[in-house]
């Protein structure tokens, strides 16, 4: 019996440990922590599966989380005032997705949608405990600062790249920089990202294709 019981749970718990060592690594990048650190942080994450075509979030809502992507794949977008949407953020394995800026540091409801396009599993962090996390572990606040800081690094990055560079110096770009996102995700989500039309999108991608 003990054996059947150590067959199943034993690689439950070596699951386990993959996932918290997967954002440890992720969120000390940075910044050094110690194990007592770590601790505190894992102690305060909710683990989540969560079913692909599941909105996350909804226009409207307050967001109550910070979500680090241990698997699968997420999108952000808005919806612009002629009814299009407009995907500002593809969140991949090892990213972080939420509407921070407005939603939770403002205190105003959202105006973005988060969706997942995979079946996807998450870490999640709310606003309390990441509070909590700031008081028992000063550190961290220094960490996720500095993830505040390159996340308004590639938005005025990507804000650049719209306004001087065309669609096919932009499209070249995303596949450098995600390579494997154009076999996961719809093109005409990637136009939509791009700010192009799908069709237009075609025409580039067989344009390149001659090349």
């Amino acid at each position: 019996m003990v054996g059947v019981f150590n067959k199943h749970f034993l690689p439950l718990v070596s699951k386990i440990k993959t996932l918290y060592s997967q954002i440890n690594k992720n969120i000390s990048r940075y910044v050094s922590f110690d194990q007592q650190e770590l601790e505190i942080f894992n102690s305060l994450l909710e683990f989540k599966t969560v079913p692909k075509k599941t909105m996350l979030l909804q226009e409207g809502e307050m967001c109550n989380f910070e979500a680090f992507v241990v698997k699968g794949c997420v999108r952000k977008y808005y919806i612009d005032d002629n009814g299009f949407e407009v995907i500002l953020q593809f969140a991949i394995e090892n990213a972080w997705v939420s509407d921070i800026s407005f939603s939770i540091y403002e205190n105003k409801p959202s105006r973005v949608f988060i969706e997942t396009l995979e079946d996807c599993e998450f870490f999640m962090f709310s606003p309390e405990s990441k509070e909590e996390l700031f008081s028992n572990a000063p550190q961290f606040e220094r960490a996720f600062r500095i993830l505040m800081q390159r996340s308004l690094a590639v938005t005025q990055d990507r804000l650049f790249n719209t306004i001087s560079k065309t669609a096919t110096e932009k499209y070249l770009e995303f596949l450098e920089h995600y390579p494997a996102l154009s076999q996961r995700v719809a093109q005409h989500y990637i136009a939509s990202y791009l700010g192009i039309s799908a069709e237009f999108l075609s025409k580039i991608r067989t344009k390149i294709a001659k090349l």
